[in-house]
């Protein structure tokens, strides 16, 4: 059998195309950007997965629950929820892991390891994705945007909790009263009222809390505390949810929109007044 292996000249060419790709990583060359926010790639995989944080394609689907991804690995990850396979055990606490990767990622928690850096404050992470969510805060980039309201946001959690205020989606749910919540957070403080537990206590008053949070917040009141300081006016706020309210008066923003007649409000307690209007 005769296989075509090229020409000389063809083969040179190639083996010079791969040298001149190895050289152009190797100093720190990045020739693709991205027509959307200007970042640029030393590869040109890279560019197209980070342009679907832009379109918002996910091509990879799951073919048990069609659920999408945008990466393959996400998807390859994601179908070990429905196998059960988890073929890597940590040797430290035997939990197993469906990925190599994220074993890895784990038994780092036991051996403290942090091989990324950043190279602007050399503050030092175990996981690469921690590193490039903290990078943002140096950049400014806020690579996720809501397609609603165009808010743009530096991580994919805090878009998709934001798009909640927009959709009304409660998707956690308690399982002693099923009242539902937008974030986990929300359901985890609530349960708390069914447990009765607080084992938080104020060292001024006594006042005992589920959450150690709430501890911390209602301690404020006694010490007249406010670490929360608004960059337009100064104004400063005991709790954190205070000041995204208040500077919501400065950038006329209202999230919180009405599915029956569209009116937006800038405080959710506003939207539930203004919807018994129409119940009524």
């Amino acid at each position: 059998m005769f296989i075509y292996q090229g020409t000389l000249n063809e083969q040179h060419y190639a083996h010079s195309a791969e040298c001149m790709y190895s050289c152009d990583i190797r100093r720190g060359e990045r020739p693709y950007t991205c027509n959307v926010c200007n970042k640029a790639f030393s590869e040109k995989g890279n560019l197209r997965k980070h342009q679907r944080t832009h379109t918002g394609e996910r091509p990879y689907i799951c073919n048990v629950c069609n659920k999408a991804f945008s990466e393959k690995k996400n998807l390859l990850r994601h179908q070990c929820t429905h196998t059960g396979e988890h073929p890597y055990t940590c040797n430290v606490c035997n939990k197993a892991f469906g990925y190599q990767s994220s074993l890895i990622k784990h038994q780092r928690t036991h051996s403290g390891e942090r091989p990324y850096t950043c190279d602007v404050c050399n503050k030092a992470f175990s996981q690469l994705d921690c590193l490039i969510k903290h990078q943002r805060t140096h950049t400014g980039e806020r690579p996720y945007t809501c397609n609603v309201c165009n808010k743009a946001f530096s991580d994919k959690g805090n878009l998709l909790k934001h798009e909640r205020t927009h959709s009304g989606e409660c998707p956690y749910t308690c399982n002693v009263c099923n009242k539902a919540f937008s974030y986990q957070s929300s359901l985890i403080s609530h349960q708390h009222t069914h447990s009765v537990k607080r084992p938080y206590t104020c060292d001024v008053c006594n006042k005992a809390f589920s959450h150690q949070s709430n501890l911390i917040k209602h301690k404020r009141t006694h010490t007249g505390e406010r670490p929360y300081t608004c960059n337009v006016c100064n104004k400063a706020f005991s709790q954190k949810s205070s000041l995204i309210k208040h500077q919501r008066t400065h950038s006329g923003e209202r999230p919180y929109n009405c599915d029956v007649c569209n009116k937006a409000f800038s405080e959710k307690k506003n939207l539930l007044r203004h919807q018994r209007t129409h119940t009524s």
